[in-house]
């Protein structure tokens, strides 16, 4: 079972964040990605629905033989983690449990800023889990639908970004938060920007890396990671494939993606 590959899934192709994260925490492990891109965005489906995809999405990855699987979504972890670790025996990680841990690492910390999709803010997950691990923390969230698409269409200097940012940041900073969780896995590209305008001692934690730090120890822990010491592969497939998919698959990677296949669920 060591030298099976991991497998990764999301509704579209920002979980390859993720997957860019591990490979650099895991350079030897092999990879198998799964974008739901017909399908995207999760965020604006049911819970129901969301389970049933995120069921499907789990199956094509176990046909093709991994070892674990990583939920790269916000929305599929809020809404599916639990029910698919109950119905599959393969470790599953999502991206939640992980970025809490990471944002309440810091003893003092006691206000805590969410940004996310409004699936993931109107799933209280985030806050939920929070909540529970520290008593009396102070939690400021903020769905923000207009961050998705200007990261897509490549617009992270352009002054439609700033102000869009500012006008979703602002109110947090003002009330005096200690760490901003970065809750969708688009956002990893927008830390350079946040890094310029927010105030130094507010702590960036973003949910990509932070579930890559926790996939590695739970590999290890199980004894899974592979011996080899050969550079790890990487199969992308795509339930639609278009050449928008392709060049945001590439952004994503800050590598040449390779071939992309179609994936039949």
């Amino acid at each position: 079972m060591r030298s099976a590959p991991l497998g990764f899934f999301d509704s579209g192709v920002g979980g390859l964040t993720v997957v860019r994260a591990a490979q650099q925490l895991l350079p030897h492990e092999n990879i198998i990605y799964l974008g739901d891109t017909a399908r995207v965005p999760y965020g604006s489906k049911s819970p129901q629905t969301i389970r049933e995809f995120a069921a499907q999405d789990v199956e094509f990855l176990i046909s093709h033989g991994v070892k674990a699987i990583v939920i790269a979504c916000n929305t599929a972890t809020a809404h599916a983690l639990p029910t698919l670790r109950r119905k599959y025996k393969i470790p599953i990680v999502g991206v939640i449990e992980s970025g809490v841990k990471a944002a309440l690492s810091d003893p003092a910390t006691d206000r805590v800023g969410i940004i996310a999709t409004r699936g993931t803010i109107r799933s209280h997950a985030y806050q939920h889990a929070l909540a529970l691990k520290k008593t009396g923390i102070l939690i400021h969230d903020q769905a923000a639908p207009l961050l998705v698409p200007l990261i897509e269409e490549d617009w992270l200097d352009h002054p439609a970004t700033d102000s869009v940012l500012h006008t979703y940041l602002d109110p947090m900073v003002e009330k005096g938060i200690d760490a901003l969780l970065l809750a969708c896995t688009h956002y990893p590209l927008l830390i350079p920007k946040l890094k310029s305008f927010l105030p130094a001692e507010i702590r960036l934690v973003d949910s990509a890396t932070t579930c890559a730090e926790d996939l590695k120890a739970r590999l290890t822990k199980l004894d899974l990671l592979n011996a080899s010491k050969k550079d790890g592969s990487l199969q992308i497939h795509l339930t639609d494939l278009s050449e928008q998919f392709e060049a945001l698959a590439k952004r994503f990677l800050s590598r040449p993606p390779g071939k992309i296949r179609r994936a039949i669920l």
